[in-house]
Order: C-alpha cells, then structure tokens, then sequence
C-alpha cells in the first residue's frame, strides 16, 4: 500500500508540477523564470514527485510505476480544465476513464515484488548511460523537439531501472558507494535536461506523450526482460491491453487542450 500510494502521489506531484510551471513559464522566459515562484513551487513538485516514484520501485514494477506516473497528464487536464478554464473535449473524458480502467486492470495483473539484480547490470546500465548522454549532447544544438523527447524518455527510463536495481539495505554508506545510486541522478539530469530543450523546440503536448510513452513501454520492458519482474499467470494479455490503452490515452490527452493551456508557446 505504501508503493502504491508512493506512485499516485508521484503522479499527482508531477500533474500538478505541469500545470505550475506552465503558468510561471508563460510570465517569464529564460533564466528569469526562476524568479517566478509559481514555476520554484512546480519544481519543487517535480521533486516530490520524483521522490515518490523512487519509494514506488522498491516494491512494484516497472510497468506498473512508469504507467502511473504516465497517468500524471489526468492530473494535468483536470486541473488545467478547473483552474485555467481549458476546453475538455468528448475524447478527453473518454481517455480518462479509459485510463483510470487500465490503472486499475494493471494493479491487479502484476503483483507487489521485489527487483532482482543480475551480475553485468550495473555495467549495462552505465553503458547505456553514456550513449544516451552523448546523443542527447549531439541533439542538443540542432534536434528536434520529438527526438530530444525520445532521448529524454530513454533517460528517465534508465533512472528508473537503476532506481529499482539499488541495494538499499546495507545502510547509506553502501547506498552512497553504488555506481547505481549515482546513475540514477546523472540519467535524471540527463533526462530533465533533453525534455526542457524539446520544450524549447516545440510543444508540450506532443513532448509529453512521446515522453511518458518510451518511458513507459521501455522501463516496462527492461523490467520484465531483465529484472524479474511478472505477471499473474493468465493475467498477460490483459497487462498488455492496460499498458496500450494507457498510453494511446496519454498520448489522446497530451496533445488535448488541456496541455495546451499550459503550454507556454500557446501563452
């Protein structure tokens, strides 16, 4: 329950941190914007959030944590609809039900579980550390806004991973002597830093569905293949429709009007 309830938090964390910093965004631009306290306050949600998502991995799935994070955007229309009087279309609604559905569906096809950690993981991982980082640092000057939001899913992915796979009971000083522990923060700022430049380049509905779509489906995936986690037996077809009907609902509401009132491009 406390997984669980790390999860929604981190959901809601990073809904509200949308709404927040697309308000502060649309006041100021560039470093500016800092001194915008709507935006400080929208990070310090980004934290929290991020947080949450970390206490949710100790105990469940990759799938099961990185689609609800997904479900953030819900967050985001609904509070976009309330408080900035965003338009929510037929398709809108019909997405958040849809989701909620799947959320749900998903909570019981996978089970609470603990990550196994296989020998040459910590090596892989910072391996595909460094490639990612160095496309990012290619895209960075001349990328669109859709590839540096691919590359920012796969960094957040990566962190994800590396947050499951983290030994945490051996105390903070093994904590802190981990490659794993320092992977994580370096694919976070890796991560953070190619989603705010595919801000720059483009909107943030299309950003966002191509974010929380790789970030879903590959840490899912890298859960499953490499880290032990699993499903119910005779729950596989249903996991596979919730994590589909979760995604194709981010994406419906991603790029809804509900993103784009807080879209600072849009302001």
């Amino acid at each position: 329950m406390l997984a669980w309830g790390a999860a929604l938090l981190g959901a809601v964390g990073y809904g509200v941190a949308s709404v927040l910093q697309g308000v502060g965004s649309s006041r100021a631009t560039g470093p500016a914007v800092l001194r915008q306290p709507v935006y400080v306050a929208g990070l310090a949600c980004d934290g929290l959030a991020w947080l949450a998502s970390l206490v949710a991995l100790r105990d469940l799935p990759l799938f099961v944590v990185q689609t609800v994070l997904a479900g953030s955007v819900i967050v985001t229309v609904v509070l976009a609809r309330v408080f900035l009087g965003a338009r929510l279309r037929a398709w809108d609604a019909a997405a958040i039900v849809v989701m909620v559905a799947a959320l749900t569906a998903l909570a019981l096809a996978f089970p609470a579980q603990s990550a196994v950690t296989p020998s040459g993981l910590t090596g892989w991982t910072l391996l595909a550390l460094l490639v990612v980082g160095l496309a990012t640092a290619a895209s960075y000057g001349r990328g669109g806004s859709l590839l540096l939001a691919v590359l920012a899913g796969a960094a957040f992915s990566g962190a994800a991973v590396a947050a499951r796979a983290v030994d945490l009971t051996s105390g903070l000083g093994s904590l802190v002597g981990q490659p794993l522990t320092w992977a994580v923060l370096a694919y976070g700022v890796v991560g953070t830093m190619a989603y705010a430049r595919s801000l720059e380049r483009g909107p943030v509905g299309p950003a966002t569905a191509v974010l929380w779509s790789v970030e879903s489906v590959l840490a899912g995936l890298v859960g499953m293949l490499v880290l032990g986690d699993a499903v119910r037996q005779g729950w596989g077809v249903v996991a596979a429709a919730a994590v589909v009907a979760t995604v194709l609902g981010c994406v419906v509401l991603a790029t809804g009007p509900g993103q784009h009132a807080v879209d600072p491009s849009a302001a």
